[in-house]
């Protein structure tokens, strides 16, 4: 017996032949089907469930204070988010460069919040993002932050020891409670860090309740 099937998933989506309607001739191919597209429903459904973080003014002021500390800020423009380990920079969005630079340090990190490959991988992957472009990086270093358990004390608009010291596993650059790098290499001074942060807070905050920008001269 012919079997006119269309199927409609709660997003919206609805599938039929040119004609209007799906005409299977057989159960099993009605089946098959009907398993078919109930799975990427599920997938769709799922990708949108996927958590998207709110850029408010301390999780953004904070995400330039690890710029600022990874050598990335760039007074705020978006060349910071196409930085190489080493300062060089790279020309395409569309995926982690993966690209090994040895200086004194050997290592693949790219982007404003420097991301080495293996872990661009695996937050691009759990928030289910696409190409490496800035807004995906902010994403991606919210995630890294709030995998710390420090997307909390983020939120309270004030940049503590911390709170440095939670993210030092993920940032080189960041002091531990013992002022030292997490990975034994160069390390922004609290007070440094903290400075720009404030100036960096202000400023956001500004900005977000429309009273426009102030002057953030650190580079």
């Amino acid at each position: 017996m012919d079997l006119a099937l269309t199927l409609r998933s709660g997003l919206g989506l609805s599938f039929c032949a040119l004609s209007g309607a799906l005409v299977i001739t057989s159960e099993g191919s009605a089946s098959y089907l009907q398993s078919s597209m109930a799975a990427r429903v599920l997938t769709a459904r799922q990708e949108q469930a996927r958590p998207s973080y709110v850029l408010t003014p301390e999780r953004k002021a904070l995400l330039n204070t690890i710029r600022f500390a990874e050598g990335t800020w760039k007074k705020g423009s978006d060349l910071g988010y196409r930085v190489l380990y080493g300062g060089s920079t790279f020309s395409s969005f569309a995926k982690h460069p993966e690209k090994v630079i040895v200086k004194r340090y050997t290592s693949a990190a790219a982007g404003a919040y420097q991301f080495l490959p293996g872990t661009w991988k695996m937050a691009s992957s759990k928030l289910g993002l696409g190409d490496f472009g800035p807004r995906n990086q902010d994403q991606a270093a919210l995630f890294l932050i709030e995998r710390r358990n420090a997307l909390a004390m983020a939120d309270q608009g004030e940049l503590t020891p911390q709170l440095l010291a939670k993210l030092a596993p993920e940032w080189a650059s960041l002091p531990t409670l013992q002022a030292k790098s997490f990975y034994g290499q160069p390390v922004k001074k609290h007070q440094d860090l903290k400075a720009f942060y404030e100036k960096s807070l202000e400023q956001e905050r500004r900005q977000a309740a429309g009273m426009g920008p102030i002057s953030l001269l650190l580079s």
